[in-house]
């Protein structure tokens, strides 16, 4: 598992593009009417239950706009959250405040939907054994703070990119001529690396194992299918048996089912392409 903190520098660059979309080329007009020194304390409030996630962005978004806004926070990155809690507060001038401030809900918004679903899929398979975890099925640019979001919602991070881990699929395989040769290449290649097979039936599975495999990816297979890859595996005695991964037509109604089979990590897509956002609110208060 990653940590639940991004890198700074990808929360850096991030908030900077974002905010460059609101305020290029010349500015937030709206704000700059408003004299300066006009101060205020805005508090960061969730308006349902949940867990925070992107407390970095948000911090970058003030001190992007103006590094002498103070911020404060009563939550971290992982916190779980319940409707009417405030998070955190900024305080000092007014404008650099209303300036930040939709930059900073979006991403936190965003994030802590990230922590919130991932979450749900975690307890959801609580008792079984079994992990969640995210895909490369991410916002582009975004990858690096929704991998650290699923992270705070107590997942686990699969493969950050095609650079630091080797996934054999289907047209691999293929081109390869065989999932032997795939594997044999793979490890020749990169024998730090574990090497995961995609198999989409018993007899891919069964052959998965068979040349020695640190991982399957079991693609769209039903829950009795699952079932006896995780007996083929159980039976085939080796010193090492290959992780069984479950991925496709997972849902907070499946999940549980799946987890029970037996396999020891569950694949969700879900979690970075179709999490809700987490509704958060900026209450104003003169300072």
């Amino acid at each position: 598992m990653h940590d639940a903190h991004p890198p700074v520098s990808a929360a850096r660059d991030a908030v900077a593009r974002a905010l460059a979309e609101d305020l290029t080329p010349i500015g937030d007009l709206t704000s700059l009417l408003l004299p300066p020194e006009l101060v205020a304390t805005a508090r960061f409030v969730t308006r349902r239950d949940g867990v925070l996630a992107g407390r970095l962005c948000a911090d970058e978004a003030f001190r992007q706009v103006d590094d002498a806004l103070v911020i404060e926070w009563s939550a971290d990155d992982g916190d779980r959250l319940a409707a009417g809690d405030e998070v955190g507060r900024v305080t000092g001038p007014l404008a650099p405040i209303l300036t930040a401030e939709r930059t900073a809900l979006n991403f936190l918004g965003h994030l802590s939907g990230i922590a919130t679903l991932t979450a749900r899929y975690v307890e959801a398979v609580a008792g079984t054994g079994a992990q969640v975890l995210d895909t490369r099925k991410t916002t582009p640019g975004l990858r690096e703070l929704e991998k650290a979001a699923v992270a705070a919602g107590g997942g686990r991070n699969h493969r950050m990119g095609l650079h630091d881990a080797i996934l054999i699929k289907e047209n691999h395989i293929a081109l390869a001529g065989g999932v032997a040769k795939a594997v044999h290449a793979a490890r020749g290649a990169h024998p730090e690396l574990a090497v995961e097979v995609e198999c989409r039936d018993l007899e891919e599975v069964a052959y998965g194992i068979g040349v020695g495999a640190d991982l399957l990816l079991l693609d769209n297979m039903d829950t009795e299918t699952l079932r006896k890859a995780v007996a083929l595996r159980e039976q085939s005695g080796g010193a090492k048996p290959p992780s069984l991964e479950a991925s496709g037509g997972v849902s907070l109604e499946t999940v549980r089912e799946i987890a029970e089979t037996g396999v020891d990590l569950i694949s969700v897509g879900a979690l970075t392409h179709s999490a809700p956002t987490l509704d958060f609110s900026l209450l104003l208060e003169p300072a």
